[in-house]
């Protein structure tokens, strides 16, 4: 018998992501996220770009789907934070891919749609 969510575990524990794309948000070119996965909990750590350092922690709430809180310091100083839904698929040659729907708590306002791709090993 499968363990419930284990296909997310197989797609994100210890893999790395890079932003495809993310018009709206502070993420984007050389910021890379890396993640990992313990049964349900997700926390992940990210930097590069706009980026200082960020973390992220969830949770896994679907076969395919994950809910995250995020915060992060950016190379301006700011401090923000916010909420995300997010889908795991794969492209066409199986790397594994990230679509959120996000907004902002705090630092910043509104939200938008963004999208990641797994980077190689």
């Amino acid at each position: 018998m499968e363990i419930p969510f284990s296909k997310i575990s197989e797609r994100l524990n210890n893999r790395r992501f890079a932003v495809a794309n993310n018009s709206h948000g502070v993420s984007g070119a050389g910021t890379v996220f890396h993640y990992h996965i313990e049964g349900e909990s997700i926390s992940s750590t990210y930097q590069g770009g706009r980026i200082s350092i960020g973390h992220q922690v969830g949770r896994v709430t679907g076969p395919d789907t994950i809910e995250l809180l995020f915060h992060c310091l950016t190379t301006e100083g700011k401090i923000l934070a916010g909420w995300s839904r997010g889908t795991i698929g794969a492209d066409h040659e199986g790397r594994t891919t990230l679509t959120f729907v996000w907004g902002w708590l705090s630092g910043a306002t509104g939200g938008g749609e963004s999208s990641y791709i797994e980077l190689a090993a």
